[in-house]
């Protein structure tokens, strides 16, 4: 290639990579003899931005969500609860049966799952939006660590969103370091705001596109970032999750909510969203909430109470902690890449008259030849 092609190739790269979201840095000032965070990986190190959705690897997820394979039996975690939504932790083996395409499966392992690791991203919308309840977030985010975080096991990492994605706080297990990065949070009008959302006119900002950042919210970059760098390099053997405050109301990203979904799933994390914003001026955009969770096994939860939202990380924390693991040999082994649709049934008889609702991710897309994670498959 010549001189000058490769630099029109450079020009090229930059181009792309300035339009492509991902994470800003924001470093938290620490205190050496206070950083308890795991050696196994740096953080706040810089990382490249993700490559963009290519047509051949876009997953077409079902109407639940999906589950990877990653070894000749197929794991799945699933939850059980009553009608009151109280958590059942005395299921037995022969109390369930596993169906795969409707065919019965031999259940290889059964067993509660109750002390797995958990790597968590709290994901802080600090848009316009929520001007007025960014305290309420952050004392939310606050409340959900301290409650759910064992510093010797779990580790959480802190992203703040407007317009743009900004690392906070990379994986951590150290409390204090995620505190302080979660106080820094903090609303950054755009140029001309009076408040209330609106913007006048004036003198132009230094920086356009900056102040248009500021003042807009890109929800689905956030979770694709934030799956994509932070999520995907986190420890193996650990229940991911996303924690995502919000309104719900997505304004400027540069990838598709389905995307965003698409790229929880690859790294197997669940989403859930806590829908906080100033419902009488903005509103709270359920619909959008719900769909992101559910096709993830997540929930969402709109709290309207102090008491609403410790109900919820209290139910989030159990969602994450008391769970069954069941692990099964497919009998269908043909490695094609189809959608293989998952069943988890209770067959004792006294139990069914209870009404149980499990809830697993109910499906998978089979491994094929030379590949552990086929990504073109579309169910059928």
């Amino acid at each position: 290639m010549t001189p000058f092609g490769r630099y029109l190739l450079f020009c090229a790269s930059l181009i792309v990579a300035a339009i492509l979201p991902g994470f800003t840095y924001h470093t938290v000032a620490q205190n050496p003899a206070q950083n308890n965070s795991r050696p196994r990986r740096a953080e706040d190190a810089p990382q490249s931005a993700p490559t963009p959705p290519k047509k051949e690897d876009e997953i077409t997820l079902p109407s639940d969500d999906v589950l990877k394979v990653e070894t000749n039996l197929t794991n799945v975690l699933f939850t059980a609860s009553d009608k009151q939504k109280r958590f059942i932790s005395t299921l037995r083996r022969e109390d369930v049966r596993v169906l795969e395409d409707g065919v019965p499966q031999q259940i290889f392992t059964f067993q509660p799952n109750s002390d797995l690791p958990l790597s968590l991203a709290i994901l802080i919308d600090c848009s316009g939006s929520e001007e007025r309840t960014l305290p309420e977030e952050k004392g939310a985010a606050r409340t959900f660590l301290e409650s759910v975080l064992r510093a010797d096991k779990d580790e959480a990492a802190i992203v703040s969103f407007t317009g743009e994605v900004t690392l906070e706080q990379g994986l951590t297990g150290n409390i204090a370091r995620l505190r302080r990065a979660i106080d820094q949070v903090e609303f950054v009008p755009p140029s001309g705001y009076i408040g209330g959302g609106v913007v006048v006119g004036g003198t132009p900002p230094i920086s356009g596109t900056q102040q248009t950042l500021a003042g807009s919210t890109a929800i689905w970059d956030a979770i694709w970032a934030t799956s994509n760098e932070l999520l995907s390099e986190s420890a193996e053997h650990t229940r991911r999750a996303i924690i995502l405050l919000t309104d719900g109301e997505d304004t400027i990203s540069q990838v598709r909510m389905q995307d965003a979904v698409n790229r929880a799933v690859k790294v197997d994390a669940l989403i859930y969203a806590i829908g906080i914003g100033d419902r009488y001026q903005f509103g709270i955009n359920e619909g959008a909430l719900k769909k992101i969770t559910e096709n993830t096994g997540g929930r969402a939860y709109f709290p309207r109470n102090e008491r609403d939202l410790r109900d919820a990380f209290a139910q989030i924390q159990r969602d994450l902690r008391e769970q069954y693991l069941v692990a099964y040999s497919p009998s269908n082994k043909t490695r094609d890449g189809s959608y293989r649709r998952i069943t988890i049934e209770i067959v004792n008889p006294e139990l069914r008259k209870e009404g149980f609702r499990l809830n697993y991710r109910p499906g998978y897309f089979a491994k094929t030849p030379g590949s552990t994670t086929p990504t073109n498959a579309k169910k059928p």
